[in-house]
């Protein structure tokens, strides 16, 4: 994928992005939904995400063995906060 004056993409959509970093097109919206994904931008209302941003993130989740402590990349899920409280079933 190249523009017209040869260069590589700076920037992808966001199924680009999540065939590069290895996840379904759905996995990486959630991600966005939570805030637990990489940084992107809103250029012309679509979403859009920098190389760069995508090897950053991806790089916090490095590990070198099973009994290194957990990486930094968080699921795909709501996170609670330390002071967030469980709110009641009904």
């Amino acid at each position: 994928m190249t523009n017209l004056a040869g260069l590589p993409p700076r920037f992808l959509r966001t199924p680009e992005a999540a065939t590069f970093l290895g996840l379904s097109s759905r996995t990486l919206e959630k991600h966005r939904t939570y805030g637990t994904g990489p940084s992107y931008r809103k250029l012309g209302g679509r979403v859009v995400y920098a190389l760069d941003d995508l090897k950053a993130w991806a790089d916090r989740g490095s590990v070198i063995s099973t009994s290194d402590p957990r990486g930094s990349v968080m699921p795909a899920k709501r996170q609670m906060s330390a002071t967030a409280q469980p709110r009641p079933h009904r």
